[in-house]
């Protein structure tokens, strides 16, 4: 070994060391920070007890299924913003949809996998169930910010700065503009004004779905173009989804396009470890 000593790289300032991808806690934090924005503002919760009921739901299936699939107890961090996910978007005057729904989400994890990977984002997966099969049980939240835009204000700067930070921004900026595009084309094709077409992404639900569930680095794709035009056929698929009356059009678009995506990707994947040119490689 060198006698030389070797210099260690400057250590990083301390904001850039807490907004790093390996700092787990970010995203928690900043759900926190939307569900209080949320209520505080516009009492979006069904109420606390019905969300604290989901994410403990989430959280006790996340440390018993971790446990029995992999021996271990996991990093809650996931399980938190399944949680509270469902306890922000879930809409019913009972309390066991609640829990059914974090279970559910949680238990998507473990058990819908394929090659090593889930393939639907656990909330979403979570909710769209129980919108399909419980229709007249539960409902979406549909509350926007009201007349006030300053918490959404303040909510769109700090997420976008926290993901720009954890380099998912393009993610979520593509679907933005692709939104806003075809808000305006559907507006003109079914004649309303265009501030109405626009108007949903001003809501709580959407905050949730473009700063956590598209840009979700576990069902995403890897490359950053394919990120980008999986979003912008999300955005499509709901745009057909509202043509046609469907009240939860996001949701359902990325329940559809998210795990195709997935798909494609691992079968290209295959077919790249097949060619004969990576075969001759690995020879």
């Amino acid at each position: 070994m060198s006698e030389t000593a070797v210099a260690a790289p400057p250590a990083k300032p301390l904001w850039k060391q807490w907004l790093s991808l390996e700092n787990r806690y970010v995203p928690p934090v900043f759900i926190t920070i939307i569900l209080l924005a949320a209520q505080l503002s516009y009492g979006v919760l069904e109420s606390y007890s019905r969300t604290a009921l989901a994410i403990v739901t989430a959280i006790v299936t996340e440390l018993v299924l971790g446990k029995f699939f992999y021996g271990k107890f996991p990093n809650l961090a996931s399980a938190y913003i399944s949680g509270i996910s469902v306890g922000i978007l879930l809409r019913t005057p009972e309390y066991w949809p609640f829990a059914v729904c974090a279970a559910i989400t949680i238990f998507s994890k473990y058990v819908l996998r394929f090659r090593g990977r889930h393939l639907w984002n656990p909330s979403n997966f979570g909710i769209c169930v129980m919108l399909f099969l419980l229709p007249e049980t539960v409902a979406m939240l549909g509350i926007q910010w009201g007349n006030n835009l300053a918490a959404m204000a303040v909510i769109w700067l700090l997420g976008s700065a926290i993901i720009w930070r954890l380099r998912r921004f393009h993610i979520t900026a593509t679907y933005v503009i692709a939104f806003l595009v075809l808000a305006v084309v559907r507006a003109r094709m079914i004649h309303e004004p265009w501030q109405s077409e626009i108007a949903p992404i001003t809501g709580p639900e959407y905050q949730l779905f473009i700063f956590f569930m598209i840009t979700d680095p576990k069902t995403t794709v890897r490359s950053r173009w394919g990120q980008c035009a999986v979003v912008v056929a999300v955005a499509i698929v709901e745009m057909v989804l509202r043509l046609h009356q469907s009240v939860y059009a996001p949701l359902y678009a990325l329940f559809l396009v998210g795990p195709l995506a997935l798909l494609l990707e691992m079968g290209l994947d295959a077919r790249r470890r097949k060619s004969p040119a990576a075969m001759t490689a690995a020879a």
